[in-house]
């Protein structure tokens, strides 16, 4: 338990140095800690409701009407949450498990391949019916797999082309919709455990608060590269164990 623990600190530094690394969490409960696969990623989900509301708070400060533009993102996230959450525990867990480590296994090739390429020209933001569809998918699949959301979102954006800024502060904000409707789902069937999410949770703000610090002295590229690499390993790991 203490070396899952380890994990999830890590986890949570990748999160704070580089936006990416939420992935982690359940294979570190699952594959290490010897939790259900289905349990992790209700813990999970329940996790990201403390890092979800450092995220939003980093988006207080945007304009009234850029908010207000990405209501159907949100809207159609928290949907997609709640039948995520529903879902974790109507699909088999070896379906789950595959899931969870071909998004960890793709987010780190994307990382990768990501960062060796040039941006993308910015373009507008998309809207309306585009967002929703964006969102419901990326609430689904993020409480499906008991992440945040970002390792679904922020690739999603940057192939559409929105200013890397834009992206990364958006794809940290719906960490927020979609854990407390995930979460809200599973503690309506009874399944959450709060004590473990509190625990998990905690985890991931020490992790993400130190992943912070140490992007202000590291290379931003490197970082990012190592996170890529450990997410490729852990994907493959959790995938053929």
């Amino acid at each position: 338990m203490l070396i899952a623990g380890a994990l999830v600190l890590l986890a949570g530094a990748a999160i704070g140095a580089t936006s990416i690394g939420g992935v982690l969490v359940v294979p570190a409960l699952a594959g290490v800690a010897g939790l259900p696969v289905a349990d992790a990623i209700v813990a999970s989900s329940f996790g990201f409701v403390l890092t979800g509301m450092l995220g939003w708070r980093g988006r207080r400060d945007a304009k009234a009407s850029s908010l207000a533009s990405l209501w159907p993102l949100h809207a159609a996230a928290l949907a997609g949450a709640v039948g995520g959450a529903l879902l974790v525990h109507a699909v088999s867990p070896t379906a789950v498990r595959l899931w969870v480590a071909l998004l960890a296994l793709g987010s780190g090739i994307y990382s990768l391949a990501s960062s060796r390429s040039a941006e993308i020209a910015p373009r507008p933001c998309p809207r309306g019916a585009t967002l929703a569809v964006i969102g419901a998918a990326v609430g689904c699949g993020s409480a499906l797999s008991g992440t945040g959301g970002p390792v679904l979102l922020l690739p999603v954006f940057l192939v559409l082309g929105l200013p890397t800024a834009m992206a990364v502060a958006t794809a940290q904000a719906i960490q927020l919709p979609i854990a407390l409707a995930s979460s809200s789902a599973h503690f309506a069937a009874g399944r959450l455990d709060l004590t473990m999410g509190l625990v998990v949770g905690t985890a991931l703000v020490a992790g993400a608060w130190a992943g912070l610090r140490l992007a202000r002295h590291a290379s931003a590229l490197t970082l990012r590269r190592c996170a890529a690499i450990g997410l490729i390993a852990t994907g493959l790991w959790f995938g053929l164990t």
